[in-house]
């Protein structure tokens, strides 16, 4: 069934992006835009979402600072290179 109309996101989308993490009817926007146009549907996300468990809120509260952060990669540089990494062997024996 419809939660969103406007978007047509259904009830099915809205519990999948609560399983991902999506604890909110501002974090289920976020995912799928339900609720951002007419804002009829932000209460039938609400009861959708009710006060059950948060994946993301149970991992904060075991001390994650951000569960839903991509994980960390090594800065790059301007050509995709990792900042840091050595210069190519062609340029550190010009030096």
């Amino acid at each position: 069934m419809y939660v969103c109309s406007c978007f047509g996101i259904t009830e099915q989308q809205v519990r999948e992006h609560a399983e991902s993490g999506a604890c909110t009817p501002r974090q289920i926007a976020s995912a799928s835009k339900a609720g951002t146009d007419c804002g009829n549907c932000v209460r039938r996300i609400q009861a959708l979402l009710g006060r059950g468990s948060c994946p993301r809120r149970e991992l904060i509260d075991r001390g994650a600072s951000d569960p839903l952060a991509p994980e960390e990669t090594a800065p790059l540089g301007p050509r995709g290179a990792e900042v840091g990494a050595g210069a190519p062997a062609a340029l550190s024996e010009a030096a």
